[in-house]
C-alpha cells in the first residue's frame, strides 16, 4: 500500500468490467473522475457467471481484512443468461440460481462493513445480428439474445429492490440512446467508448442521489494535497499562483 489512504472502490464483473480500461472504458474514466480522491480497484474475469463469482467471494473480500472498500460495483449476468449448451458445460446459469447467487454476493458485501455501500448493474441488451454473424470457429454455438437479457435484468432488478441496494437498470439505458444496436458496443456484447459513456453516467446519477454519510460523489469528496502552493503555476498577474487541483478542462466531458 502506499499512502495517504483513500476510500476504496471495487469493480467486481465478468468481461464487461475486466475489460472497461479499454476503448474508452467506463473503469478508466471513473478513474479519472475519482482521481486524488478514492482508488479504484478492478477484478473483472472475462467469461465468468454469478456461480465462479461467489466460489471467490472469500478471497476477493475477505471479511478479516485490515482496510475495506467504501464502494462495490457488482456486474453479473451476461454470460449466465446465455442459453444452456446441450453438454452441460458452459456459462448458463439458470434463473433461479442466479438470483440466489447475486443474492449471496449482495449480502457478502454488505457483511464487509457498517461503512461499504454497493451498486449492481443490471444485464445490458446485444446487438443479436452482430453476434450470429461474427461467432468465431473456436466456439460452439453461442445463444445469446435480448429476451434472456431482460429476463436476468429483471431479475437483477428485483432482487436489488428488496435487499435495498443500489441499481442501474443498463438493459433500460442503453436502449434510451439513438442507434443504440450500433454504438453501444465493440461486437455486439463488450461495450464501445459510446456505452461506456452510458454506464459512468447512470452509476454517477446513482452516487448523487444516494442520501450515503459520507456521500461518495466524486463532488463530495475531498482532494488530496489539494492546498495551494507557490509551486504552481504562475497567474497573469505574476504575484499569485493557479491551484490545478481541481481542473477538469481535459475531460471530454464534464461529468456531474
Amino acid at each position: 500500500m502506499v499512502g495517504p489512504a483513500r476510500p476504496l472502490f471495487v469493480l467486481f464483473g465478468s468481461s464487461i468490467v475486466q475489460m472497461s480500461y479499454d476503448h474508452g472504458g467506463w473503469g478508466a474514466i471513473l478513474s479519472d473522475i475519482y482521481s486524488r480522491r478514492a482508488d479504484i480497484l478492478l477484478r473483472g474475469y472475462f467469461g465468468w457467471n454469478s456461480r465462479r463469482a461467489v466460489e471467490v467471494l472469500d478471497q476477493v473480500f475477505p471479511k478479516d481484512a485490515a482496510v475495506q472498500p467504501s464502494l462495490v460495483i457488482v456486474y453479473f449476468g451476461g454470460n449466465d443468461s446465455m442459453g444452456p449448451h446441450s453438454s452441460g458445460l458452459g456459462p448458463h446459469v439458470p434463473l433461479p440460481e442466479y438470483i440466489d447467487n447475486m443474492r449471496k454476493i449482495a449480502s457478502h458485501v454488505k457483511s464487509l462493513s457498517d461503512s461499504t455501500r454497493a451498486i449492481f448493474l443490471s444485464c445490458p441488451p446485444v446487438n443479436e445480428a452482430i453476434i450470429r454473424g461474427s461467432t468465431s470457429g473456436i466456439f460452439s454455438e453461442i445463444v445469446r439474445t435480448n429476451e434472456l437479457c431482460q429476463q436476468y435484468s429483471e431479475a437483477c432488478i428485483k432482487l436489488c429492490q428488496e435487499m435495498d441496494i443500489k441499481v442501474v437498470d443498463l438493459f433500460t439505458a442503453f436502449q434510451k440512446t439513438d442507434d443504440w444496436l450500433n454504438a453501444c458496443f465493440t461486437d455486439g456484447i463488450h461495450l464501445s467508448a459510446e456505452g461506456s459513456k452510458i454506464v459512468v453516467e447512470e452509476i454517477l446519477k446513482v452516487l448523487r442521489e444516494a442520501d450515503w454519510k459520507p456521500s461518495l460523489h466524486w463532488k463530495s469528496m475531498p482532494l488530496e494535497f489539494a492546498e495551494d502552493s507557490p509551486y504552481d503555476l504562475v497567474a497573469a498577474d505574476g504575484k499569485t499562483t493557479l491551484n490545478p487541483s481541481s481542473w477538469t478542462f481535459y475531460r471530454e466531458i464534464q461529468w456531474d
